[in-house]
């Protein structure tokens, strides 16, 4: 773990020199001197930012911790398409050399066209991230469900309520749902971001409790919430704010619809009890009734339909948030976005309507998942 963490922050630092390189130089030609010790000392203390304000927390004032979060996180992000963009910059740079521009063009050009590409991704990625979209399915489970044929059910995973996204977006959803006016409500995992500090400073609960569906709301565990390691402080939070959150449990909704709630697979190293197979999870239930499972990460899915699960729910991936990000997670996982089925059993896996890091999303949307199921015949 120590040698992977070292190389890790090796590269990191080595990309980052590279990137402070060519921000140097545009400067100095747009500029003309820039002290580099100054510049380094900036470029940084940006690079560790993220880091400063999440392991901060407890010797930083919170406005503090919050300022270096949000510059860490969009420098996340600016990282990530500097190093895509620059290496193209560069052959871009050694063509216009070749063909007898000087530096004093050239850099300045290529300098104004990156950064207006990264204005853009900022803008673009900004509104993808904080407008969310309602995504519609229409499902059939050929199983009786007692006297209801339909069931709308509204679901919303990885939140991720913390020091970036707050009440502003939560109430998005809250206007949605009363909105959509669901039946029941679904929270696969990843309602807030590690910390629960956050959650209960800017009093967010006040808001949760604003979600309501007649047949209630039920949440699940994802990653983030054993990462924060305050899972008894954050249960007593849903349950205050009227969620219940399932851990490794099924209860039966409307007298015949059995929700199952899986605990993130983050348990097995986070949790001593660790958490329950599919199977032994499934086994007992009433395979004649709908089955809906909920399971934080989209690991397991045809094991799950194997199990006997007519639909299951999950999160996690985000679609990768920023693409090209989503060429991984789709590597990853049988179904990293979206809807189909498996093996007779309905799977939907959301990109989730908050973010990870920045606040941004490029080749995914913030979303809302809205099931229209019928039951029956």
């Amino acid at each position: 773990m120590f040698v992977t963490i070292s190389v890790i922050l090796l590269v990191y630092s080595l990309l980052t020199v590279y990137i402070g390189w060519h921000i140097w130089l545009f400067l100095s030609a747009v500029f003309g001197t820039v002290d580099v010790w100054a510049l380094t000392a900036v470029l940084a203390l940006t690079a560790l930012a993220y880091m400063i304000g999440r392991a901060g927390r407890r010797f930083l004032p919170r406005p503090l911790g919050a300022v270096f979060t949000w510059i860490g996180a969009y420098w996340l992000a600016l990282f990530e398409y500097l190093v895509l963009l620059l290496p193209m910059a560069d052959l871009a740079a050694l063509a216009l050399r070749a063909a007898g521009l000087s530096s004093g063009v050239y850099i300045p050009a290529l300098g104004w066209t990156v950064t207006g590409i990264l204005a853009v991704l900022l803008i673009v990625g900004s509104r993808n991230a904080w407008l969310p979209v309602v995504r519609s399915y229409d499902i059939a489970i050929p199983k009786p469900s007692g006297k209801r044929r339909e069931l709308r059910i509204l679901a919303a995973s990885d939140l991720h309520l913390g020091a970036i996204v707050g009440k502003r977006h939560l109430n998005r959803l809250i206007k949605e749902a009363e909105r959509l006016r669901p039946d029941l409500i679904l929270l696969p995992g990843d309602v807030i971001d590690d910390d629960i500090a956050p959650y209960i400073a800017n009093d967010m609960g006040s808001v949760m409790r604003k979600l309501r569906a007649p047949l209630g709301v039920y949440a699940v565990l994802g990653n983030h919430e054993y990462y924060g390691r305050t899972i008894p402080v954050y249960l007593e939070q849903m349950e205050a704010a009227g969620i219940r959150v399932l851990r490794d449990e099924t209860v039966v909704i409307d007298g015949s619809l059995q929700l199952v709630g899986r605990k993130d697979k983050a348990s097995e190293g986070h949790d001593p009890e660790g958490r329950l197979p599919i199977g032994r999870l499934l086994d007992g239930l009433d395979r004649s009734k709908p089955i809906v499972l909920m399971d934080h990460q989209p690991a397991e899915l045809r094991l799950a339909a194997e199990q006997g699960a007519d639909l299951t729910l999950s999160g996690h991936t985000h679609r990768g948030q920023l693409a090209p990000n989503h060429l991984l997670t789709k590597r990853l996982f049988d179904l990293h976005w979206g809807y189909r089925v498996i093996g007779g059993m309905h799977a939907v896996v959301s990109s989730g309507f908050g973010t990870w890091g920045p606040p941004l999303r490029i080749g995914s949307r913030s979303e809302i998942i809205l099931l229209r199921v019928r039951f029956g015949d």
